[in-house]
């Protein structure tokens, strides 16, 4: 299901570290229920992007907008609470939980007394719920109970998806989630995340390297170079674009038109 509502807006995005201009004046918008691909080479500004979009950076100029909102600047935990859920590059769990107890933590985060950690699990039943619903989503109800450091890296993977979902956010901000794993795990997951956006939702917006990834799952991509806006368009228009195969792509996606 595609949506031609614009979910995210960044307005002049900009952000600067010293002399350096990591991002440029970025304006991009992003329409509900999509799967938006931003790609680039190292040093593009992807990762600083999505720190913007998530609150963990402020802006130095420009604005990042939420449903028609202005969220620029509001404090990094009012994100999951706008409806904004975010993964990192390295995996982020609570290695000496379980896999149950992670999420089940992500999922208390929405809930009123949501601070008070001592409580017995048995008061909140919605909590309780949605932490079997997530955890048998993202494929993980025989591992529930195991510690999360003793599971293989591609079902770390799907817990920190799992601790994602379990606030139940509008946009996921995935960044680089085939980071590390495996080539015969990627699929896997790759399905997954399809799966969950076009369940009809979710709004997942993805940074990836891999390029077969990219191409197979997005609805829209944007090629950022040097901090700015390089290309936009569909994976078939992209992989045409000689300025994006001349700084990217490198020919290896360049279609007969």
């Amino acid at each position: 299901m595609m949506d031609n509502e614009v979910i995210i807006e960044t307005i002049d995005l900009s952000r600067h570290f010293g002399a350096l201009v990591a991002v440029d004046s970025v304006n991009i918008k992003v329409h509900r229920n999509t799967l938006h691909a931003i790609i680039g080479p190292n040093g593009a500004g992807k990762t600083t992007l999505f720190n913007l979009l998530s609150g963990n950076l402020s802006p130095t100029n420009g604005k990042v907008i939420f449903k028609g909102k202005d969220i620029t600047n509001k404090p990094v935990y009012k994100f999951i609470h706008h409806g904004i859920g975010r993964s990192f590059q390295i995996t982020n769990i609570f290695p000496n939980l379980t896999v149950f107890e992670n999420i089940r933590l992500a999922s208390q985060a929405m809930e009123k007394g949501n601070f008070k950690f001592w409580m017995n699990a048995s008061r909140l039943p919605r909590c309780e719920q949605r932490t079997w619903e997530v955890i048998e989503r993202v494929g993980l109800k025989e591992r529930a109970h195991l510690i999360a450091s003793t599971l293989p890296h591609g079902d770390q993977r799907k817990l920190e998806l799992g601790m994602i979902l379990a606030p139940d956010p509008e946009v996921l901000l995935l960044d680089e989630p085939t980071a590390g794993m495996a080539a015969e795990q990627v699929p896997e997951l790759i399905q997954l995340i399809k799966e969950i956006q076009q369940a009809g939702n979710k709004t997942v917006m993805l940074v990836e390297h891999n390029m077969n990834v990219v191409m197979s799952i997005s609805n829209v991509i944007t090629v950022m170079h040097l901090g700015k806006v390089l290309a936009e368009g569909t994976p078939s228009a992209i992989a045409a674009n000689k300025e994006v195969q001349t700084a990217y792509l490198g020919g290896l996606y360049e279609l007969d038109v």
